[in-house]
């Protein structure tokens, strides 16, 4: 898939520690420029995922509050950012103003049909100094992501996901969820990428220094555990059980441990975190909490840059 566009933004600081960020404009057009016959039976057997991927406007307008006290070098400092995004609204009233139907759907802009949602996102980061070479890093995260109207499936871009070097490093990018839907090792579909239009996410890690002024850099640990699930707002019959309720709320959540080690430059951080999976929210065949069935199976490796929050 092909993603391109253009954004104009402007941000201003009311106090050092506050940022407004506003995006009057926001446009982008996702072309899906390659299907082959295995892509094709994919489609058939999950037409949620195709529309997702499907050729598609998006116009949108965001605004963005970050809070970040982290130059006051106190011994709790916090990052937190909101955004909130809707898209196509303006599009669809300029439709209905020139005698287009609210409710009619597929409508196109240059030919392509433009999608209309609704997006909020909040992450906060707490991080707190034990000393210079201790801390105690966290990060919560949550959004939702409403279709409706000219297009009732999100673009896939801008769906939600879990897993990976900087979210729940016992499982690899897009490998769970959503909800308890797991598709089967077999299945034409089993390599999708898994997306969802709720997400849930809390990860705690603790930060200590192993070895300082190693050639030019300082060798530190972590010791992690990340937690989180993504799920779907409207049923879909190709993946069962992928809507968020709250009964097994717990068991709905995927769990992963993990030690890591981050040679830091100062200017750069290079970064290796090994994760092992604690529990899956899809059914593997093991009734206790700890449902891994392979414990080679449930790790996860990561080579990164930067912290992961």
């Amino acid at each position: 898939m092909l993603s391109f566009g253009g954004t104009v933004s402007y941000s201003f600081r009311p106090s050092r520690s506050m940022k407004h960020t506003v995006t009057p404009l926001h446009l982008a057009f996702n072309h899906l420029q390659h299907r082959t016959a295995t892509f094709d039976s994919i489609a058939q057997a999950n037409p949620m995922l195709f529309h997702s991927l499907d050729d598609q406007f998006i116009p949108s307008v965001t605004y963005t509050f970050t809070y970040d006290d982290s130059w006051r070098h106190r011994r709790m400092r916090i990052w937190w950012e909101n955004s909130f995004s809707s898209a196509g609204n303006v599009t669809s009233l300029i439709y209905a103003a020139f005698g287009k139907s609210l409710k009619e759907r597929e409508k196109k802009f240059l030919g392509t049909p433009f999608a209309q949602f609704l997006k909020f996102s909040s992450e906060i980061r707490p991080l707190y100094y034990i000393n210079d070479k201790q801390q105690i890093a966290g990060r919560l995260m949550a959004g939702v992501i409403w279709a409706y109207g000219n297009k009732t499936i999100a673009p896939y871009n801008e769906q939600f996901y879990v897993g990976g070097a900087n979210s729940i490093r016992a499982f690899t990018v897009r490998s769970i969820g959503p909800g308890r839907f797991h598709p089967a090792e077999n299945a034409a579909y089993s390599y999708v990428d898994e997306t969802g239009d709720i997400k849930l996410e809390a990860n705690l890690e603790y930060r200590f220094r192993i070895f300082s002024n190693l050639f030019g850099g300082n060798l530190n640990g972590a010791l992690f555990l990340d937690a989180g699930n993504v799920w779907l707002m409207r049923k879909d019959e190709a993946r069962p059980d992928e809507q968020f309720t709250f009964n097994k709320f717990f068991d709905n959540i995927a769990l992963g441990t993990g030690l890591g080690i981050r040679y830091d430059l100062s200017f750069l951080v290079l970064r290796l975190d090994w994760g092992v999976a604690l529990h899956v929210p899809y059914e593997t065949g093991i009734s206790k909490y700890y449902n891994i069935p392979n414990f080679k199976d449930g790790m996860g490796i990561h080579f990164a840059i930067g912290y992961p929050f």
